[in-house]
């Protein structure tokens, strides 16, 4: 549950670092890369303990998986409700075939 945990939370990080500056366009492309790159040092302060924490409960493969799936969770939100960007029908089918892999990479062939 930790490492799911801290998925989460460097997500959320990642996620501003990556398009929180879209609400910012007349920022210097400078300055928000700087802040931008802070913010992702962060993320990867979660990042890697989860993988860490994670790896031997989980394949690598597994926990990568995982991490996309909370992306696309966390970007959902985020786009919606910091963005204010309509969440369209077909991103959630795109999004729907993403979460499908997990099937895939988790069952036991």
């Amino acid at each position: 549950m930790a490492t799911i945990v801290l998925l989460v939370i460097s997500n959320v990080f990642m996620t501003f670092a990556w398009y929180g500056h879209l609400k910012y366009k007349s920022a210097p492309l400078m300055t928000v890369v700087l802040i931008s790159w802070l913010i992702a040092f962060l993320e990867y302060c979660f990042q890697v303990p989860a993988n860490r924490i994670g790896h031997g409960t989980f394949t690598a493969a597994q926990l990568k998986t995982i991490q996309e799936v909370i992306t696309l969770t966390v970007f959902c939100f985020f786009s919606v409700l910091y963005l204010k960007e309509d969440l369209r029908w077909n991103y959630l089918v795109g999004f729907g075939f993403m979460v499908m892999a997990v099937f895939f990479v988790f069952k036991k062939w």
